[in-house]
């Protein structure tokens, strides 16, 4: 838990991480979290109390559910949003759109979701499969969905130098996002070596040792090169 969020949505957020994710990405920074059955368990009650300790300080935010990846919780997730619905506290999910798992349940689950923050890792199915070990077609997918139902969202995208910005998959991203809707937000997310030292913890190489977090001359050129498409990125 986090208790004063301030990248995971708007305002100040009380982010939860849940524990569990089917990807993996090479450039994961939570890669303790992917074991479905480590972490601690705690009930909805729970949860909402450690949130109304601390409801002061995100009274103009709300709670934000992340990961890991929170949709393998969904049954979890729509009960503790449908207390916060309850209460008034704005509800975000934070997802990679793997939705294979639980498509028949999206319905439920946005009707109690304010906000879905999206993160598309990379267009190109071969590419995506490289660099996550799992198919692209379900988060697309997802992202369609919530584009035609028009559902606040916020897309993301980790740029990774020599993994995830070469040109032709850039282009791929802001063509599939200029045609989305809903998009209220798109953030170009810069790499970082943050989560380098849990690939250790964990007993794992980290193939990434050593790339640099791209530069802000590198991240404002691409910026502009969305923009040549319509599409307003921030970083």
């Amino acid at each position: 838990m986090e208790t004063c969020g301030t990248v995971d949505g708007p305002g100040l957020r009380f982010v939860l991480f849940l524990q569990g994710c089917l990807m993996r990405c090479q450039y994961c920074h939570n890669r303790d979290t992917w074991e479905l059955q480590a972490g601690s368990v705690m009930s909805v009650d729970e949860v909402i109390g450690e949130m109304e300790r601390c409801r002061g300080f995100f009274r103009k935010g709300g709670l934000t559910v992340s990961g890991g990846e929170s949709l393998l919780q969904i049954d979890f997730v729509i009960s503790l949003f449908r207390a916060c619905r309850d209460r008034g506290i704005h509800t975000c999910i934070d997802t990679n759109g793997y939705i294979v798992h639980c498509e028949d349940r999206l319905d439920e689950l946005l009707e109690v979701t304010d906000l879905v923050i999206l993160d598309l890792k990379e267009m190109d199915p071969k590419k995506h499969m490289e660099l996550t070990r799992t198919p692209n077609t379900y988060a697309l997918r997802f992202a369609q969905m919530l584009s035609d139902r028009g559902h606040p969202t916020w897309i993301r995208h980790v740029v990774v130098p020599g993994l995830t910005d070469d040109p032709e998959s850039m282009d791929m991203l802001a063509e599939f996002v200029r045609q989305l809707t809903n998009v209220e937000r798109f953030e170009l997310l810069p790499f970082h070596q943050m989560g380098e030292h849990k690939w250790k913890a964990c007993g794992e190489r980290y193939d990434l040792e050593g790339v640099e977090p791209p530069s802000r001359e590198v991240m404002d050129a691409l910026v502009a090169r969305f923009a040549t498409f319509g599409v307003k990125a921030v970083y």
